[in-house]
């Protein structure tokens, strides 16, 4: 069941009216890393969860995703202004000013509809917990691209709250990974010596190299590739 409170998570406003910027941010609702999303995909895998406390995380996140649409959509919708007006809009999508009357729409900055392909379920807990975090992430950075890009100080300001509100949930799902460490795929992960194994296989030298403190944090060591040779072996 849900409730809608009219007041938004954060206070939206911005200086003015800018639709190239609007066909920017919609990214952030019906884009791949955008906020319906996580939403859908919290979501989906919360119905799936049978550990009671990440199932009651992902709920509250999914949720909370929601908000964040909502605030998003608002802050578009401000920068297309009251009158449709594609001409100003310089690059992307003009779609909200054609179709939905400056309306937002749930397709990405190049006006491609939202679809369900962007979310990833698994019901593995381990397996679905690390993509969320990454999700966080690649949302971040999006964010953080659009930041850049803008110096409406209200725009700013709302991308500001998002981009923290991003990292808290990282946070929460690294926490929550925590708690099913060895679980589900890791636990099948490490069963056999091709596990521990690296094959240098782009020539010449070897750049990536664990430290030894590195390797003592790892369950299962990665041995040097020179001591099973330069590829894969078989026995």
């Amino acid at each position: 069941m849900f409730k809608h409170e009219k007041e938004l998570l954060t206070t939206v406003r911005v200086d003015g009216p800018n639709p190239t910027y609007a066909a920017m941010l919609v990214e952030q609702l019906g884009g791949g890393n955008g906020e319906l999303t996580a939403a859908m995909q919290y979501m989906g895998q919360a119905v799936a969860c049978t550990d009671p406390a990440i199932k009651d995380l992902l709920l509250d996140i999914a949720s909370e995703e929601l908000s964040h649409m909502e605030i998003v959509a608002t802050t578009v919708k401000l920068l297309n202004g009251d009158q449709v007006s594609a001409k100003d809009v310089t690059s992307g999508t003009t779609e909200m000013h054609i179709l939905s009357g400056t309306g937002p729409l749930l397709v990405n900055a190049s006006g491609v509809p939202w679809t369900a392909a962007y979310v990833n379920a698994t019901g593995d807990p381990i397996t679905d917990l690390m993509s969320d975090a990454a999700a966080e992430m690649r949302a971040k950075v999006v964010y953080e691209y659009l930041h850049r890009q803008i110096e409406d100080r209200g725009v700013r300001e709302t991308i500001d709250f998002l981009l923290n509100r991003e990292e808290a949930h990282n946070a929460l799902f690294q926490e929550a990974m925590q708690r099913v460490r060895g679980t589900g795929a890791m636990k099948d992960f490490g069963t056999t010596e091709d596990a521990t194994r690296y094959f240098n296989l782009s020539k010449p030298g070897r750049y990536f190299k664990l430290e030894e403190n590195e390797q003592r944090m790892m369950p299962n060591p990665v041995r040097p590739d020179d001591e099973f040779g330069p590829g894969p072996r078989h026995t």
